[in-house]
């Protein structure tokens, strides 16, 4: 790797070199981010190897860890954190693509839509710079359509695939009255069927599908025979298969094995959450790793016990009922008297350590999320598109903000 790269978008050959350095920097720090500090207790594997490191990411506050937890990269924390920080944030740039000029709307275009996915939308649609004019625009997993109109707006037909029939009787009402020429399909688009709706003068877009469904869509428009694509992927870990699946040959010839916990790691940040989310969030996750100890001792066994996702009213409940219903949850012997009160302090004490500790795996986040993007390119190269891969908005407007363009020459 070069010892500083210029933050342009990636294309050509850049996108093979880029893999490659991150596959061996993600293979080489495995020990390091793989584990999950709130599954293992009562400490990680690389702590032994580090042990200034571990003590001193343990003695930090939950609100050194809040305030971190976005930047970790920007942490004085001892060696080796720092160097980690550097390659990963070295390993990470990817430019921005060039942008159209604004387009005026009318302003109900935006009605309906709340503000910040407005803008992630139309920072998409400008974005969109193709040699070939697209003619045909087909929104993927279009919701209601509001990334289709906004491109359909600007010229050429549409056809939007939703799943949901609610929201396809909505979109076609809202194209109607906005006067654009779409078609408003109910479709699965993991269905066998679906190959019927995608064909060679389409434009695919797809902002932000989930795991499965923007792989299908490259799969199949790279089958049909699409001349131009573009896909912001999203959340890597929704997928049918308890392990990563590689798209490209490349790395499908790499050592590096995903489960679904490891595909969850570049969608931790939390950018948007308001304070009574996160209050939520924390009280539930104490809880969850008080239970922990708990379950442990209940169980006779040092091992972690996977528990299902609560709906808010569990939090309501006093913490020892909390233990208790969970406990009959999971088909434990019931608890013994226990102190309580002191059982949740260890619980939020616990929670302050993994949240810091999480801090240097954290640090692979956007290396990773760049792996699977490059997976996805290297794919798409394969099938003879041109690709060029860059950030399409702000990192405040969504941490999914990396867009891949395909155009076959």
């Amino acid at each position: 790797m070069p010892a500083a790269l210029s933050a342009q978008p990636l294309s050509g050959a850049d996108l093979l070199q880029r893999f490659t350095a991150l596959d061996n920097f993600l293979i080489e720090h495995q020990p390091l981010w793989q584990p999950r500090p709130f599954v293992h207790y009562p400490s990680l594997p690389w702590e032994a190897d580090h042990p200034e490191l571990a003590d001193w990411l343990r003695a930090q506050s939950l609100e050194h860890a809040e305030q971190a937890h976005n930047q970790p990269h920007r942490l004085a924390a001892p060696a080796p954190f720092a160097q980690l920080a550097d390659q990963a944030q070295l390993l990470s740039q990817v430019g921005a693509l060039p942008q159209q000029p604004a387009a005026v709307l009318p302003a109900r275009f935006n009605v309906d839509v709340p503000g910040r996915k407005w803008q992630q939308i139309d920072a998409f649609a400008r974005s969109l710079t193709f040699t070939q004019t697209p003619q045909h625009w087909l929104d993927w997993c279009a919701g209601k359509g509001h990334l289709g109109r906004r491109l359909a707006h600007s010229g050429g037909t549409l056809t939007c695939l939703e799943h949901d029939p609610k929201l396809v009787n909505s979109g076609q009402l809202l194209s109607h009255k906005l006067g654009i020429a779409a078609q408003h399909i109910e479709q699965d688009v993991l269905a066998a069927d679906a190959t019927t709706q995608l064909h060679a003068q389409h434009t695919p877009v797809a902002l932000h599908a989930c795991g499965d469904l923007h792989v299908r869509l490259m799969q199949l428009a790279s089958a049909t025979g699409c001349q131009q694509l573009a896909v912001a992927p999203c959340c890597y870990n929704r997928i049918s298969t308890p392990h990563y699946q590689a798209l490209s040959q490349t790395a499908q010839v790499s050592a590096l094995q995903l489960s679904l916990d490891d595909l969850g790691l570049p969608l931790s940040e939390t950018v948007t959450a308001g304070a009574r989310v996160r209050r939520q969030r924390d009280q539930s996750m104490a809880r969850r790793l008080a239970f922990d100890l708990l379950q442990r001792q209940l169980r006779g066994s040092d091992d972690y016990l996977p528990t299902p996702s609560l709906p808010p009213r569990w939090l309501d409940k006093s913490f020892a009922d909390y233990c208790k219903d969970l406990a009959a949850l999971k088909n434990l012997p019931p608890p013994t008297e226990q102190d309580w009160d002191q059982l949740e302090q260890n619980g939020w004490l616990r929670l302050a350590q993994v949240r810091n500790l999480e801090l240097l795996r954290n640090l692979f986040r956007r290396p990773l999320e760049l792996w699977l993007l490059l997976d996805r390119a290297l794919f798409l190269q394969e099938q003879g598109f041109r690709v060029r891969l860059g950030s399409f908005c702000s990192y405040q407007q969504s941490p999914r903000n990396l867009l891949l363009l395909a155009e076959r020459p």
